[in-house]
């Protein structure tokens, strides 16, 4: 088995890992990205980038792109989801970038390719990664291996860099399900009804959140939020039916009955978390996104933190150089650990945006406009 020598290792090709190799990149680091995937596919549903995303993905020369695919709402609208009374009308626009709803597999197609060249490395499943105290050796399960001066985990809830740091310990399972269902628009425009951009149904113990996931406007999505006592599968997933989700939603508005009767699959997803990590990095590895935070999605903005690291970690790494990779680490942690275990609160409670409220500190926040606090600081 012989090894390479590079400076960072990326585990992890998702949003919050393209983007730390795409703006590491540009910051003039070596860096590759491996990812256990065979090769790039459409996956995944729909996603939410704010504001606070956008002025990120200026910085790696996507920003217009990603706007140009993306449905652009104006407003988040939250309503009961029964009697369709509005709770809050909460404006998109003013925060110095434009917000999308998108695919995300669009969306994680163009973040790949922003990255350089041959630096993008598929079918690379983590087995092994030893931390000597000089380098970090990284194995694959297709018995290849690299060696790497600092390694970043952006490989997701279940991160193998996390049980290097932590240990193995399963995700806490929260008692909720998502079920996801996409939509094409056609099927809608025989209902007498109106299918807003963005809105969010509200129910006394349930919600879904619906929108549209390209400029075009074909592909409407929906996903839900519905408690569910325990998750009885060894699969991410199983499929959900149009009988499951109508029994779920009984007596709800008559929109949302349109969006199950025009729906052809759906998806039931288990939503997992974490209690907050003791430590986000040891050594030569660092944690970032959803390998140090996951949350529950009712803010939209899980991808969005994982993206806010990225850039972060990013600048620190600027200021002191991979050769002092402690002192960054230590800044990264003090500059973001206040900011994700707020959202995490947040989301995990699921008031987000339900009655009217100003979101400026979250999609008016600007990474690269906060003064770095050093890693002692309050």
């Amino acid at each position: 088995m012989s090894s390479s020598k590079e400076r960072i290792a990326i585990i992890g090709a998702g949003l919050g890992g393209a983007v730390a190799g795409a703006l590491l990149q540009h910051a003039g680091f070596d860096v590759n990205v491996y990812e256990q995937a065979p090769s790039f596919s459409r996956l995944g549903a729909g996603i939410h980038m704010g504001p606070n995303v956008l002025k990120i993905f200026e910085r790696i020369g996507v920003a217009e792109k990603v706007v140009s695919i993306s449905s652009t709402p104006s407003h988040w609208f939250s309503r009961d989801g029964i009697s369709g009374d509005y709770l809050s009308r909460i404006p998109l626009e003013g925060y110095g970038a434009t917000y999308c709803t998108v695919h995300r597999g669009d969306l994680q197609g163009i973040q790949c390719d922003a990255l350089q060249s041959g630096t993008l490395h598929f079918g690379k499943k983590l087995t092994r990664i030893d931390d000597n105290g000089t380098d970090v050796l990284i194995e694959f399960e297709d018995a290849t291996s690299v060696r790497a001066d600092i390694v970043i985990g952006a490989d997701g809830i279940n991160s193998r860099v996390r049980e290097t740091l932590l240990g193995a310990e399963k995700p806490n399972y929260s008692g909720w399900v998502g079920h996801r269902a996409l939509i094409s628009s056609d099927k809608l425009r025989k209902y007498n009804l109106t299918f807003e951009d963005c809105v969010k149904w509200w129910g006394p113990d349930r919600h879904m959140m619906v929108y549209y996931t390209t400029a075009r406007r074909d592909e409407y999505y929906y996903v839900t939020g519905v408690p569910h006592p325990a998750w009885e599968f060894d699969t991410a997933f199983v499929p959900s039916s149009r009988e499951e989700m109508a029994s779920e939603f009984e007596g709800y508005h008559p929109i949302i009955q349109a969006l199950i009767e025009s729906t052809d699959e759906v998806t039931k997803w288990p939503l997992f978390n974490r209690n907050p990590l003791p430590l986000w990095s040891s050594g030569r590895l660092v944690l970032l996104g959803d390998a140090c935070h996951p949350m529950k999605p009712h803010m939209a903005q899980g991808a969005a933190m994982a993206i806010e690291d990225a850039a972060m970690l990013t600048r620190c790494l600027q200021e002191t150089g991979v050769n002092d990779f402690a002192t960054a680490f230590g800044l990264y942690e003090a500059n973001r650990r206040d900011r994700a275990t707020r959202v995490q609160s947040v989301s995990n409670a699921n008031t987000f945006l339900l009655t009217q409220e100003d979101p400026s500190w979250v999609y008016g926040y600007d990474v690269y406009a906060e003064p770095l606090r050093t890693e002692n600081a309050a």
